[in-house]
Order: structure tokens, then C-alpha cells, then sequence
């Protein structure tokens, strides 16, 4: 993607499968909680097109896929049990992608204030930006602990640009995902979304503009050489 987005002043991000890729670690609790009930793992492969709509959605899908209707009556348990070891394990085999904090210092350094809008809990979110050595970034990190505010919905991303005192269509979103590029259209925010994500095809073609790295978000937005 070539072209220059105008103007830009703001710009917020999903957090899994585009600055983090967290699915080892999710995997990793998603798999202990199956195995903690009787049931076989699953790939990784298969949980991380799984990822993006929150606990209880993801824990319902890999119940199914692991078990369709034996897994009744075991949602509640098993997503106590998620939650349990992932709040334990959230950066142990998570990673950075390539780019992320060489991008996001280049968009910062250019007067883009930068936020986090994501539909994973902050119960998790928060730490793992910390443990990520990213949280001081950004100027704000909206989650959708109401399922009201989960993407698809545009209420998080409305809430950061009116939190950030921009109008929506000069804050940017950076995606991975159908959902992202839903909300960020229903927010009336540009969008663009990473080709290295959990749902990027389909995202891809959904949002019709792809970056493979933060730093090409640097020069579609701020006037400045890139040095990432």
C-alpha cells in the first residue's frame, strides 16, 4: 500500500495477532483447560483462527471442537480454567512482531497519538502490554470487559477518539481481522490491517489496504523519513 492517508493524528490498534502474536500462549491455556477436562488438545494452528472475540467465545469454540455436545455443561468451569492459567502464563511464548516498538516509537516521534483498542479482556490486556515492554506507549488501552463494546460493535473505538480529541476519521485502526475492519467502518475511522495476523486474508480483502509492519504505518501517516 503506497498511498498516504490525510490526515492522520491518532491512531489505535488491536492487540492480538497485531502487535503481539499471542497465540502460543493462548493455545498453551486453551489446551491445558481441555486437558484438565478429559479432552484432547487441539493445534495451534486451529485455535488461533479462534482468537479475536474474546474469553468466553473463544472457550465455547474450542469446547465444541473438542468435544460438540459432550463439552455441555462445561463452559463455566472451563472458562475459570482459562482464565486461570493464562493469567499465569501471558508472555512465557508470546512475542513482539517484527517492527511493532521501532513502529510504534516512529509514529510517536511524529506527534500520532497512539492507543490499543481490543476486544481481550484488560484483565489480560494490560499485563501483557507491560510484560511485552510496550504499555507506556500509549496514551490509552480501551477493552471490551462489556460484551456491548466488542468488536464488531464501533462503541471502543468511538470512545478513543472522542478520549483522544480527535474526530473518528482522523483516527487510523490497525487490524488483523473482519471484525476490526467492521468496527473501524461503523466508527466512520480509516483502516488498514497487517498481513501477518490471524485472520489477515479475509481481513485483506475486507479492508482492500494491508501493511506488512508498523513501519509502513509510519509513512502513510507522518510526514517524516522512515527509520524503522
Amino acid at each position: 500500500m503506497s498511498q498516504r492517508i490525510d490526515p492522520i493524528r491518532a491512531v489505535a490498534f488491536d492487540l492480538d495477532g497485531t502487535l503481539v502474536d499471542s497465540a502460543p500462549d493462548i493455545a498453551a491455556a486453551v489446551n491445558a483447560m481441555l486437558g484438565g477436562l478429559g479432552y484432547a488438545s487441539l493445534p495451534q494452528r486451529r485455535i488461533e483462527s479462534m482468537i479475536g472475540d474474546g474469553v468466553d467465545r473463544l472457550v465455547a469454540r474450542a469446547l465444541d471442537e473438542a468435544a460438540g455436545s459432550h463439552a455441555q455443561g462445561d463452559a463455566t468451569h472451563a472458562i475459570d480454567a482459562f482464565r486461570s492459567h493464562y493469567a499465569r502464563h501471558l508472555f512465557e511464548r508470546s512475542r513482539l512482531y517484527p517492527g511493532v516498538p521501532e513502529g510504534l516509537r516512529e509514529l510517536a516521534a511524529g506527534g500520532i497519538a497512539l492507543c490499543v483498542v481490543t476486544n481481550k479482556a484488560s484483565a489480560f490486556a494490560r499485563p501483557l502490554l507491560g510484560a511485552a515492554g510496550i504499555a507506556d506507549m500509549f496514551e490509552l488501552v480501551l477493552c471490551a470487559d462489556r460484551p456491548e463494546d466488542r468488536k464488531p460493535s464501533p462503541n471502543l473505538l468511538i470512545a478513543a477518539a472522542a478520549q483522544l480529541e480527535v474526530p473518528p476519521q482522523e483516527l487510523l485502526y490497525v487490524g488483523d481481522s473482519r471484525v476490526d475492519v467492521a468496527a473501524a467502518r461503523a466508527a466512520g475511522c480509516p483502516v488498514v490491517v497487517v498481513d501477518y495476523g490471524y485472520d489477515s486474508p479475509s481481513a485483506v480483502d475486507d479492508a482492500g489496504h494491508s501493511v506488512g509492519s508498523l513501519c509502513e504505518i509510519v509513512a502513510l501517516s507522518v510526514p517524516r523519513r522512515v527509520t524503522c
